[in-house]
């Protein structure tokens, strides 16, 4: 896919996601001011972002960690598997750790958040564009200490606890959905949604959709 070159003239494509209009219309303004960046299409949850980013094929996705549907997270990791060249930033308003490694792991190359978005937001975009990282000063902190905390105990990353699929159905339950209405989402069986939600409750050691919703949150699948 073909991306800005350096001094080319035209601006950066940029698809915004964010479930909110009003912080699109902030984040748009930011962006839009700028003449080497503009907003080419606008998504309210991950999955419609994912169909965005494949019918406009955008230089930068800015994706929201918090939406419903499908999270920034879980889009930004299929970006990732099915458009390898689009670059990712992600917005969120809580300066969190789990959130700033899952991020890292999806493969996003920047981390912004909302708060200091009008001060951060265009260099995250242009150093995205660079191929070169953008933390806010606590993220990086938080990865220096959570590397060093790694080489003195000399282990590795934790794996997930939870798949890919387990984590979308997570979601769903968390967010209301019935097993029926989760099963048209994601074209599967209701059987299958059963059998991945009884999983979900045996791995996580959970006994029902309330306790199920309540990791969720402390997961960063849904907000409180």
């Amino acid at each position: 896919m073909p991306h800005t070159p350096a001094g080319s003239g035209r601006p950066t494509r940029i698809l915004l996601a964010d479930d909110h209009a009003l912080v699109r219309r902030g984040v748009r303004l930011i962006l839009d001011g700028e003449p080497d960046l503009q907003v080419v299409a606008e998504a309210g949850d991950g999955a419609e972002a994912i169909e965005l980013a494949r019918a406009e094929q955008p230089d930068l996705a800015v994706l929201d960690i918090a939406m419903p549907r499908l999270t920034g997270l879980q889009a930004a990791r299929e970006l990732s598997r099915v458009m390898p060249d689009l670059r990712i930033l992600m917005l969120t308003m809580y300066d969190n750790e789990q959130y700033f490694f899952e991020a890292l792991k999806a493969g996003a190359s920047g981390f912004v958040l909302k708060s200091v978005a009008d001060r951060d937001l265009v260099e995250a975009c242009r150093a995205a564009m660079r191929d070169e990282p953008f933390l806010y000063p606590g993220a990086v902190t938080a990865l220096i200490r959570h590397y060093l905390d790694r080489v003195k105990e000399g282990r590795d990353l934790p794996a997930r606890a939870i798949t890919e699929r387990e984590e979308e159905i997570l979601k769903l339950v968390a967010e209301g959905h019935s097993s029926k209405e989760i099963a048209g989402l994601l074209v599967i069986s209701v059987k299958t949604v059963e059998r991945h939600r009884a999983n979900l409750l045996q791995k996580l050691g959970l006994r029902d959709r309330l306790e199920l919703t309540r990791y969720a949150i402390r997961a960063g699948l849904i907000e409180p």
